[in-house]
């Protein structure tokens, strides 16, 4: 066993390494990387009700690829309408907050997509006229008015719903998905919807309370986020993330929070339409 386990972590020292090498100056004169987080989004990023510390998918894997790269991490939490302007003003290195990829957001952030995901509706369980995607047409239904999910409704609400002689659906941009929960809950919308990846745990929590509505309407690239011009540093959280890929350890992050459906097979740059 001894002498299996002594060249395996040499060689995972020696790729760290060379990842360490590959990091932007400044990063390495500085021995740590700001990341920028939003944590209201269970489970990829929330705070512990029990600790009030940080945690979730992306707080374990910005843990473990800061680890790979060989610097400390320092996560600065913020507000999602600050994270693309924190990093094009340079207040932060990253952001690891399970944000979108997008062709729009692309304009000025590399992303480097390490899971996929999709918008998927739910409603409350005891909504028995709601079973399949179409039963919402005509319906009031809610969803964050800072994600892209307001126009992917109303596109499938014209392509599934009018085109086959139904009412639309009536989109309701709210303030984020606890407020489109509340409004479910005081019955002022049909529907709801967040990403398929946090419909299992919310569903966790209120045993009974909810039901997904059919399956995720899309799929989507989930991205890290890198300023463009800032090629050094996508090339090394790249490497080290696929690095992390290959030997397990991203796939066993991933299952830690049930999460494995949305593992990527290969970490891609820019994947997001």
């Amino acid at each position: 066993m001894k002498t299996l386990f002594i060249p395996t972590l040499l060689a995972g020292l020696m790729a760290s390494s060379c990842v360490f090498a590959a990091l932007p100056a400044a990063i390495k004169d500085k021995g740590e990387i700001s990341a920028a987080i939003v944590p209201n989004y269970p489970p990829m990023d929330f705070k512990d009700t029990a600790t009030n510390k940080l945690t979730g998918l992306d707080f374990d894997l910005g843990n473990a690829l800061a680890e790979r790269l060989g610097v400390k991490i320092k996560w600065q939490e913020t507000g999602f309408e600050q994270m693309l302007s924190g990093l094009t003003t340079k207040r932060v290195d990253i952001v690891l907050s399970g944000m979108s990829d997008t062709a729009e957001r692309q304009k000025a952030v590399t992303f480097i997509d390490y899971f996929t995901s999709g918008p998927q509706l739910y409603t409350l369980a005891k909504r028995e006229d709601l079973k399949e995607l179409t039963d919402l047409c005509g319906k009031k239904v809610g969803t964050s008015r800072r994600t892209t999910w307001p126009s992917e409704i109303a596109a499938w609400s014209k392509e599934n719903c009018e085109a086959a002689g139904k009412p639309a659906i009536v989109v309701i941009g709210t303030e984020g998905s606890a407020d489109a929960r509340a409004q479910l809950q005081q019955n002022r919308l049909d529907a709801a919807m967040q990403g398929s990846e946090t419909i299992p745990y919310l569903m966790s929590l209120d045993k009974g309370k909810y039901k997904p509505v059919g399956l995720a309407i899309s799929k989507q690239f989930t991205g890290l986020g890198i300023e463009k011009s800032n090629t050094e540093l996508v090339s090394a959280i790249s490497e080290a993330l696929q690095g992390m890929l290959d030997d397990g350890t991203y796939g066993k992050i991933l299952k830690k929070w049930d999460l494995e459906q949305g593992a990527v097979e290969k970490i891609t740059i820019n994947s997001g339409q």
